[in-house]
């Protein structure tokens, strides 16, 4: 077999890398398990100077720069290394490296906490509204629309529906630059529907919110963990611009991918990235997954211990709430970390809400198609921007509130089930009025 130096150094640095990255670079064996001995040394060679993966590092707290200045100068001695983002309010940073240059960087930088994969993350309203006790609600003799709050809807881009009006207020793509806003999967838009639709007959909670459309997924609904943390990077530096003065009061995240099983949820990258979030005063709400029924399936970064994390709740298409119940595809907790979750239920089963024409998922899923205007989809994806647009309802009932405060009262006031489990029910059943 071959000489193993691979090997070698995943054994030796074990603790500082992420397990799916240690399989990736063991997997690179599988190709040549048949190849003749005598050329083992020269093809792990080859590998090792041509194989790329792209990767996440974090440094040791207060590391950050110089931690980065010595990944940089290791890497200028290995082609095609590279670090491709700075992410200095988590201490990491994003990089294309070879097994050669990350066997130099494990051996010779100090202040390396951990590397991660880049891993792939994924994209996870008649009835909806008002079962939600979320329709018309009054308070001080005005009607609450979500009126002067801000919603980023990281997603796969929101296209520029009727019902929204000119309140897409900003737009960025970390996929492919576009400038305008666009959405050429469906998912983004649907979602952004979900939250803040002024159709009609298929509203959405905060029919008055203003939005952002941060692109992190592609038409595929597929991105990285890299691209989601660049998205949430995004909006803290958004709020952080003198030239913005409407800050983004809120985030709704419909994707996730497989929680990994580190020391503790904080050891995750994402999970780092959207509690800066919290911790700058921005509500963020995330899909607790699509893995249901199975326990401890709860997706990142929905694992988080102070994000609110959004099961789906079956409807059953009526307004009626004696024959609801967990829609069975919901995640369930704990987390992997032990941690009770999801935190709430909303409607997410055949939600109506905005079609993206000609998007992949319009193209698709024709099926599924509402009159011109509107789409079906299902999904913890769905619940999520749901539970944001009532976010967006207290907010503009009570601008001040910490998200700490606005978590408890939202979970004050579900309705619950008789002898409910918090792992699958979470606090219950969202009730926007109870809660505002």
């Amino acid at each position: 077999m071959f000489g193993y130096s691979m090997v070698q150094m995943v054994r030796a640095h074990a603790d500082k890398l992420d397990h799916p990255l240690r399989e990736k670079i063991l997997n690179l064996y599988k190709p040549f398990k048949w190849t003749p001995c005598f050329l083992h040394n020269l093809f792990e060679g080859a590998l090792k100077k041509s194989r790329k993966f792209s990767v996440i590092i974090e440094f040791e707290d207060g590391c950050y720069d110089t931690g980065c200045q010595e990944v940089e100068g290791v890497m200028k001695q290995h082609m095609r290394n590279r670090i491709r983002h700075h992410f200095s309010r988590v201490s990491c940073c994003s990089a294309d490296m070879t097994p050669n240059g990350l066997e130099g960087v494990l051996s010779s930088c100090n202040h390396i906490k951990r590397v991660y994969l880049n891993t792939e993350v994924r994209a996870l309203l008649n009835v909806g509204v008002p079962s939600a006790n979320a329709k018309k609600i009054v308070r001080n003799g005005k009607e609450l629309t979500g009126s002067g709050v801000k919603i980023a809807v990281i997603d796969t881009g929101i296209h520029q529906h009727p019902d929204l009006g000119d309140r897409i207020k900003g737009f960025v793509d970390f996929i492919n630059n576009r400038a305008e806003a666009y959405d050429d999967n469906g998912h983004g838009t649907h979602c952004a529907g979900c939250a803040a639709s002024a159709s009609a007959q298929y509203a959405g909670p905060a029919p008055g919110a203003d939005l952002i459309g941060v692109k992190v997924l592609d038409k595929l609904g597929s991105g990285s963990l890299e691209t989601v943390m660049r998205g949430v990077e995004w909006c803290i530096q958004y709020n952080e611009d003198e030239n913005n003065p409407d800050k983004i009061d809120i985030i709704s995240m419909s994707l996730g991918s497989a929680a990994q099983n580190y020391r503790s949820e904080n050891d995750d990258p994402m999970v780092k990235i959207v509690e800066d979030a919290w911790a700058r005063g921005i509500v963020v709400c995330v899909a607790a997954g699509n893995s249901g029924p199975r326990p401890n399936t709860i997706s990142s970064p929905g694992i988080s211990n102070e994000v609110i994390t959004v099961g789906a709740l079956d409807d059953r298409n009526t307004v009626d709430k004696e024959d609801d119940d967990v829609a069975s595809f919901s995640s369930r907790g704990q987390t992997l970390y032990r941690v009770d979750k999801p935190d709430i239920l909303a409607p997410g089963v055949n939600i109506i809400s905005l079609r993206s024409p000609n998007s992949y998922l319009d193209k698709l899923q024709k099926s599924n198609r509402v009159g011109n205007d509107y789409f079906t989809l299902s999904g913890t994806s769905m619940a999520t921007p749901l539970c944001a647009g009532i976010v967006a309802l207290i907010k503009e009932a009570n601008p001040n509130l910490p998200p700490v405060e606005i978590k408890k009262r939202l979970l004050n006031g579900t309705d619950k089930w008789k002898g409910q489990d918090y792992n699958t029910y979470g606090a219950g059943y969202i009730n926007g009025d109870n809660s505002i």
